[in-house]
Parts: C-alpha cells; structure tokens; sequence
C-alpha cells in the first residue's frame, strides 16, 4: 500500500508531504483547487509521462517520492531487478527539471521509466475519471473481460504466429509454384555443374604456379644448368675454384700483413655460399624434369576453371564459394518446397493455436457468465433496476486474441434485450456501469492500491451513497483513494483530505492538502452539499452522512 507521498514543484503545489493509511480515504475540494493533480504527480512517480511543463513556474525541477510497502509479487520483481531495501519498502522517486530532462530511482537507485512502471504495474491501479469512455472500445472490452479471467492470451499469440508463418509459406508457393520450380530445376543445374568442377579452396593459385613451372621447364632447366656450371662445374676455372685459388694465395700473405685476414675471411665466405648455391642447383635440377603429359593435364584444368569462372560470373578463386551458396540456396528452397511436410507441419500448428485457443474460450466464456451476473446485480445498487449486462462472446475469424470478439451488452431496463454497451447507455449510465465494473474486477487483481479519479461523475443522489458504500466495502480489502466531488461518497471515507488553494507571500498560487478531523469534515461535507453558504440545515446534514 502507498504509505506516504512527496511532492515539490509540481505544477501548482509548492511542497506537500502524505501520510495515508488502509482503508477508504478520500480527497475532495474545489474545482481547479489541484485534487487530480495529486493523481497525476502520482502518476508520475509511477513512470507516467511528463515534460518541463509539469515544473512549477519557477522552480528548477519537480520532484515527487512515492514510499510503498510491497506484496510478495512486488518484492519478487525488487529482488530480480536488484532494487531490493533493506526495510522492505518500495522508494519510488521521479525528478523532471525545467528543461524537460527526467531522472527516475527506485530505493535511492538509478532506474528507467520503463521499470518505474513495471513495478507500478504491480502496486497501484489507477481508475481515471475519463475510464468510462475506453469501454466503448471492443479492444479494450476484451482486455478487461481478460485481466479479470486470469486468461493467458500470450500462448494464444505465440501458437497463432507461427501457424500463420508457415501457412503463409505454404500460400506463397501455391500461388508461384510453377515460378519457385524453375528456379529450383536453374539452381539444380548450376549446382550439377559445380559438383563436376569440385573446384577446391585454393586451387586456382597452385595450378597457375604448376602451369608457369611446366611451361617454362626447358628454360628452368637451362638457367639452373648454366648457373650450376659457371659456379663449380665448368671446365674452365668454375668461380668456387677460383676463389679457393685465390683464398690460398692470400691466406700466404697473411704471415707478411695481418690485414689482409678479414678479406681472406670474407672470400672464404663467398666460396661456401656458392657451394651451397651449387648444391641447391644440383637438388633443383633432379626435381625439373619436361613434362609434356602434365603440361597439357594443367592447361585443360585451367581452362575449365576460367570457363565456369566466367559462366558464373566470378573469379576463378571465388568458384568454391559460389558452389557452396548455390548449394545452400537450393537446400532451401528444397526445403520450403516440400509440399507435404509443409502441409503437415502447417497442420500441427494449427492444432497446436486451436488448442490453446480453445482453452481461452472455455475460460472467457466462464468469466463472461461471473462478470455479467456481477455487474446485474451491481446495476441493480446503483438505481438501474431491472436492467441486465451480458458478455457477449461472438465467434470470429482465428486471430492472435482467440476465436471470439468480446462485446459488453447491457439493457437499461427490465422487457428489453442487452444491446451493444456503445449504443445503448447515456453519459450517467456508462459512468455507473462503468464503476460497479471497476469496483467488480477490482477484486481479480492482487494490486494492493487502487485509485478512483473521480470515476463517480454523472451520478447523485442515492445512487452516489451506494457508490461510497461500494467503494468503502471494498476499502476493507485494499487500499483505496477517491477524488470526488459527491458529498455522499466523502461521507464514507476512513481518511479525508482536503485540497485547497492558497496565495503564496510572493502572490503565486499554491495548492494545500490537510487531513480533517471529524469537525473540520461536517464543514466540508456541509460545502459539498450547499455550495459557498453553509447553513445549519447543510451542517445537519452531513453529519447524518458522516454518521450513516
């Protein structure tokens, strides 16, 4: 339940700090003097939307704390999402600053909008004054006849779009079979031609270095031989014998001038590298051999290479890739043409949708029965007797909702058939079955705070007593907060708060809230039922109020 609420530079309120307790509490007031305001900082704190424009004039932010203590739900979504206190509670804290930049906090940390409202989800149900219109809306008919039967709808939508993603498929290739079994036999084709090539990773690069080696063996063969006999076979003077002739009649020299000793070491050198060059010859040459065969082998690869390179449009190094895309594209559609194992698999889905579907219109039809016969018996508090409401569940087309499209009927009047609720109810008569709904399915929620902004308009009379008393009854199982303006609702609050406004010293307007005592209420109740005089008759008869 909330337990306190803080609210600074809010629109017009300047400072106020709540207490509230169980029960039926109330908050009443003059036109324009801020009662909704308190809803709408609420609201707020609750990840509600909100600009620069909610900053009271002058001031740099607004800032509004919500305290609540949770319910085991509550403090399961806290400990998930870790934003657990440590005394249990539930901080939530909103700030908005003049230019329109929010921060929000849950227990003193950083959250987002998005999870203030999660958590809202699960501690206050606001019932806005203008709640009324959204039931003339078969959407929004369905999804409170949903909430109140506990249906799990997320299964139906789930089932209904994968039956719908494959029965599309099937529909797809139906309708361009004969388009889809072209590019099946062109892919089947080029896909043939490639498993003949069985072109591999790499092979275009060592075919053309085997190509160049072949066609150029003779003049390999003739280089290496010519270099092979210049360095140590000739029969002249080969180079490595000329520098070991030369290196002795240096290293002679050397005993004469030692200087000499690094050139005789540097033609040493020269002499060994050469004799290595010699040797890599001679291995070179016992491996390059004319091969004619094999020539013409890699001559007729590579041109089958570069043919389906170009009949492909690709490189020849790309031709191992285009096989595997072509393959892969033609596993595809092979797979998206089976006709039979799409029928059956377009089958199970739809039984699949059909079961669950089902299941929700066994339990809509159950909760349709429970609520119609709730919401007559309510009617029938609230001044409309003889009249009937109905949940009429009308067989549709299978969608992601089920199988049904949820209308609420209603006849104003014993002798008369329920018609469509949009049709049939004046601007008082929605409001009233607009309220025995929300007080009725308020009892399917596990939300420990509900809120009724002043969702009692277009009534009076004895009629507004039976809504005090209805609101009051159902404060004996939740929390409840009503802003009204029927003294006969006021007179059943537990709490009371009173919503004013007040010139600051500065000449701005500000509203105030202060809790009444049992005098300070026959006043305001007296106000609610006579206006701006009050007289002793009024005084008389809001204390019979306060007092029924």
């Amino acid at each position: 339940m909330l337990r306190t609420l803080s609210i600074r530079d809010f629109v017009i309120v300047d400072v106020i700090e709540l207490e509230f307790s169980a029960g039926f509490t109330v908050f009443t007031g003059e036109t324009g003097a801020g009662k909704s305001i308190l809803i709408d900082a609420l609201t707020l704190a609750l990840g509600g939307r909100g600009d620069a424009s909610v900053v009271r004039e002058g001031a740099a932010k607004a800032d509004i704390t919500a305290d609540f203590a949770v319910t085991p739900q509550a403090q399961a979504w806290l400990d998930a999402h870790e934003f657990t206190s440590e005394d249990g509670g539930a901080l939530l804290r909103r700030v908005i600053d003049n230019a329109g930049r929010s921060k929000a906090y849950i227990n003193g940390i950083a959250a987002t909008a998005a999870q203030l409202r999660e958590l809202g989800d699960l501690l206050v149900d606001i019932h806005g004054q203008h709640a009324h219109q959204s039931l003339l809306k078969t959407e929004a008919q369905r999804e409170l006849l949903d909430n109140q039967a506990g249906a799990n709808v997320r299964d139906v939508t789930l089932a209904y779009k994968a039956w719908r993603a494959v029965a599309k498929q099937l529909e797809e290739f139906e309708t361009n079979a004969a388009n889809v079994l072209l590019e099946r036999e062109r892919l089947e084709w080029q896909v043939g031609e490639l498993d003949k090539l069985a072109a591999k990773p790499g092979e275009w690069t060592e075919i053309g270095n085997e190509h160049s080696r072949l066609s150029h063996a003779a003049s390999l063969l003739e280089g290496a031989q010519e270099a092979l006999a210049v360095i140590s076979e000739s029969d002249e003077q080969p180079i490595v014998s000329q520098l070991a002739s030369l290196n002795q009649k240096l290293t002679k020299l050397v005993s004469v001038d030692t200087e000499l000793q690094p050139v005789v070491e540097l033609i040493e050198s020269a002499r060994i590298q050469l004799q290595e060059s010699a040797y890599a010859l001679n291995t070179y040459l016992d491996r390059v051999e004319l091969d004619p065969d094999r020539l013409r082998q890699v001559d007729a690869r590579m041109e089958a290479l570069h043919s389906a390179a170009r009949k492909f449009r690709v490189d020849a190094d790309e031709l191992p890739a285009e096989h595997a895309r072509l393959a892969a594209q033609l596993a595809q559609l092979a797979d998206a043409t089976d006709m039979d194992g799409l029928r059956k698999q377009e089958a199970k889905l739809k039984a699949e949708y059909m079961a669950v579907a089902e299941q929700l219109s066994a339990t809509r039809a159950a909760a349709a029965k429970a609520l119609g016969e709730a919401v007559t018996q309510a009617m029938q508090d609230l001044n409309m007797t003889g009249g009937r409401f109905e949940v009429a569940l009308h067989p549709a087309e299978p969608s992601a909702k089920g199988l049904e499209q949820v209308e609420f009927m209603v006849a104003g009047h014993a002798g008369v058939l329920p018609r469509p609720l949009a049709k049939v109810a004046s601007g008082g008569e929605l409001a009233r079955i607009s309220l025995a709904i929300s007080v009725i399915t308020s009892h399917a929620t596990t939300v420990p705070t509900l809120i009724f902004d002043e969702v009692d308009s277009g009534i009076g009379g004895g009629v507004a007593e039976v809504v005090g008393r209805l609101l009051k009854r159902l404060g004996q199982e939740r929390q409840v907060l009503c802003v009204t303006h029927l003294p006969q609702v006021a007179s059943q609050g537990n709490s009371h708060f009173q919503v004013a406004k007040s010139t600051l010293a500065n000449g701005k307007t500000a509203s105030r809230i202060e809790v009444l005592d049992a005098k300070a209420r026959v006043e305001e109740v007296a106000r609610m039922l006579g206006g701006l005089e009050i007289t002793a008759t009024t005084r008389k008869h809001a204390r019979e109020l306060l007092a029924s």
